[in-house]
This record gives C-alpha cells, sequence and structure tokens, in this order.
C-alpha cells in the first residue's frame, strides 16, 4: 500500500507523538509499504525551529525509507498566546497543503489530531485524490481548551473547535482512539460505534527496556549513586503543573537520600529554577533533554518516574511517557484526576500509585512511602512491564494500523467501483 501520513510532529522531534508516528512510518516500510509524511518544521518541545530546518518554506528528505514532506510553520517562540497558536495551525494548514499534493495518491490517509485546524487540509487533499482518511485522536481539543482554561467555557472558540472536531469525524471513514475512554465523548458528537476503532498508542519494548541502576551512566555523571531518584523527564506545559513537585520536593529535604531530577525543555526548566528558589528545594536537580538515544539509561536512572497533570486537564488526556515508563521497568507515581484516562491506565497496569493532582503534600507522602518499601518499588516495576509488553507492544499496534488501512482501502475501492443505481 502507499500510505501517507499527515503529522504536524515527526522526527528528529524526541518527545510527543513525534517518535510514534515516527516508529509508525517505519514500521510499515519495513513490511514493504511505502509511506510518505507531511509534517513541519522540526520545533518541539523548544518551539522554535531547529537551526538546521530554519530559513526553509519547504523541504523534502528521506530517513529509513521515508519520504518526508516538509513545511513552513510561524513559531513564536516558547510562551504562545493564543493568538500564536492560531497562527501556528493555520500556517501549517495552508504550507502543508501544498507538500501534499507533492507526490504519489495514497491509497490511504493517516491524520493525528490535535492540531484541529489539520483537518481541513486533510479532508480536502483526500476529496480531491479521492483518498479515505483514518483520523487518529489523541486528544479531544474542544474539551482541552476549556479544562486548561485557553477559552472559556460557551466561547465562540469552543464552539468552533467543536465544529471542526465534528467536521474532522464526518470526513474520515474511521476514527482511532488511544484509549476505550474517549469512545462516549465521540458518540456524544455523532460519531457512529462502528466507525470508532480503539488502538492505544505503543512502545518499544525492545528499545524501551529495564536496565540495571548499577553502572549506569546518568547516575554517574550526575553523581546519583545511592540516591533515590524520582524523574519526571518530557514536556513542561500548561497541562503538567511541575511546581507541584518542586513543592512535594521542599516537603522532603529532610530526606537527604531522595532526590528528584526533572528533565526538559531548558526554558520551561528556567521557571521551573525560580520555582526552587522560592521553596528552597534544593534537592531538585534539572537538567536538559538528551539525545532519544540514551533515553533507555535516563529512565533506569530512576527508582520512580512521575506523571503528572493539572487537576482541570481534560479526561481524555492520555500522556505517551505511561508506556515508556511500563515498559522501562519502573514504579509509576502519578499525580494525576482521578476521572482522567491516565489515572485508568496506570491503575490497570498494577505498575503504579495514583494520588490527588495538585496536591504536593500527598505527593510527597507517596514518595516517602515508596522509599520506605524498596519491595513494592521493585514489585510494581515489574508488573508494570510485564503489563507493557503484554499491551503496548509496538508489533501489536502495527499489525492492528497495518489490518486497518488495508481493509479501509479495500471498503474505499469497493465503492468506487460499485455500478450506479440504476
Amino acid at each position: 500500500m502507499r500510505i501517507l501520513i499527515y503529522s504536524y510532529n515527526y522526527h528528529p522531534e524526541p518527545i510527543g507523538i513525534a517518535p510514534l508516528m515516527t516508529e509508525l512510518a517505519q514500521g510499515l516500510v519495513k513490511r514493504g509499504h511505502e509511506v510518505r509524511v507531511v509534517t513541519g518544521m522540526p520545533n518541539y518541545p523548544q518551539r522554535r525551529i531547529y537551526p538546521q530546518y530554519q530559513g526553509k518554506f519547504y523541504l523534502t528528505e528521506e530517513h529509513k525509507g521515508v519520504t518526508i514532506q516538509r513545511s513552513y510553520l510561524r513559531v513564536n517562540g516558547p510562551h504562545p498566546s493564543l493568538l500564536d497558536r492560531l497562527l501556528l495551525d493555520g500556517s501549517f494548514v495552508a504550507s502543508s497543503a501544498v507538500q501534499a499534493f507533492r507526490g504519489w495518491r495514497p491509497d490511504v490517509i493517516f491524520s493525528t489530531m490535535p492540531p484541529l485546524p489539520i483537518c481541513v487540509p486533510v479532508a480536502f487533499y483526500g476529496w480531491t485524490r479521492a483518498c479515505p482518511i483514518v483520523l487518529n485522536v489523541q486528544d479531544i481539543v474542544s474539551e482541552a481548551a476549556v479544562r486548561v482554561g485557553l477559552v472559556k467555557k460557551n466561547g465562540v472558540l469552543i464552539r468552533i473547535a467543536d465544529a471542526l472536531e465534528k467536521f474532522a469525524y464526518s470526513t474520515a471513514s474511521q476514527v482511532s482512539v488511544i484509549d476505550s475512554g474517549f469512545v462516549n465523548k465521540l458518540h456524544s458528537q455523532g460519531v457512529p460505534p462502528e466507525k470508532i476503532v480503539c488502538v492505544p498508542n505503543w512502545v518499544d519494548v525492545n528499545f524501551i527496556r529495564p536496565l540495571p541502576k548499577e553502572n549506569n551512566s546518568f547516575r554517574e555523571t550526575h553523581k546519583l549513586k545511592g540516591k533515590f531518584v524520582v524523574l519526571y523527564a518530557g514536556n513542561i506545559a500548561l497541562t503538567q503543573g511541575l511546581q507541584t513537585v518542586v513543592q512535594a520536593a521542599a516537603r522532603l529535604k529532610h530526606i537527604p537520600e531522595i532526590a528528584f531530577v526533572i528533565v526538559g525543555e531548558s526554558t520551561a526548566l528556567a521557571r521551573l529554577q525560580k520555582d526552587c528558589e522560592t521553596y528552597k528545594a534544593n534537592n531538585v536537580m534539572l537538567l536538559p533533554f538528551e539525545p532519544r538515544e540514551k533515553l533507555p539509561e535516563l529512565l533506569a536512572a530512576a527508582d520512580v518516574s512521575l506523571v503528572v497533570q493539572k487537576r482541570r486537564v481534560t479526561n481524555f488526556n492520555m500522556p505517551s511517557k505511561i508506556q515508556v515508563i511500563l515498559a522501562s521497568g519502573r514504579a509509576i507515581l502519578a499525580s494525576v484526576p482521578e476521572t482522567g484516562t491516565a489515572q485508568k491506565a496506570v491503575q490497570q497496569s498494577g505498575g503504579g500509585v495514583v494520588v490527588a493532582p495538585e496536591d504536593p503534600q500527598a505527593l510527597a507522602d507517596a514518595v516517602e512511602d515508596l522509599y520506605l518499601n524498596p519491595a513494592l518499588v521493585d514489585a510494581l516495576g515489574e508488573q508494570g512491564r510485564n503489563y507493557a509488553v503484554e499491551n503496548y507492544g509496538f508489533e501489536e499496534a502495527l499489525n492492528h494500523y497495518e489490518a486497518l488501512f488495508a481493509a479501509v482501502a479495500a471498503s474505499h475501492a469497493e465503492k468506487i467501483l460499485a455500478p450506479l443505481p440504476k
């Protein structure tokens, strides 16, 4: 098959959906399919165009058998306003449409959402090229925008977002969601059950795997030998609320063996440094991202890895780091809303402990409990790893998507070839 992946993020961006789409594209190529990716210039998580891509409007390159067609993005720094976000999405809508038409006609289009406006050029391209669309929903944008306070409830923008979501669902042949918790919401937006398929985000369990803490270069480089390491590694944005972690750390300064390590984008770390100074949390280490190939060793340096969300985060926000931490064989400590998909995923895995969000004392108490119970920490890590292997393996997800793409393409071809009614 010829498969077009339409995704705002892709390699070499190290976190978020980019690694997932990169693995999917490369996995499909290894199975003999032709894949091209329409994407933006790399900018995440720094929200700055990477140096080697600056000043370019269009660029086509090949990486591991995948044709990557990049287009211009208007990126305005690490602290975008609502207007900046709209201009960013708008720039990708306009520029990416050009790249989509510069290439062979696909048998199927696989489009990721968010960003929400991407559904417009995808639908237009699918209509003009008579291609079926599989829409992959990573988050419910209209719900998320309200929850994190980007727009006021019942505002004009939220009605536009809801309308765009319904348009995206209506133009797709199938809608894939990453958790069963999305299904009822999509039903309420008019998506019929037979149109929805649930395929969880995956993790390469051969790449992300349990490694020993002994002789770990990350621990040695940062003088963490003998420490009980509580790690947060990933995006630091509106939905996380890492200030809670800093406040929890400050409450545990009396236990010198406990060390908090936060790995993230440099600008966001600078803001957290001010919080560390405010709360006198001298047991927090702030470190920049490392190359993705070092991720397994970074995760292995932890005793416990954190998943943190704010109280108002959307119920449908499922951090991809959950699968990654589980695969690493380390216990999860999740400070997340009790009604969300993240809480459900951690509890179902048996690989972690959940506490209330934005509650520094609850988080500190849970860290101390785990520190005092190393047998539990080991058991959680082992259970999480087993669950990841059984439920989040990449090959299983690839099988699902390969079969889905084949079925959608075949169904579409039958409709085209079917005789017109007399």
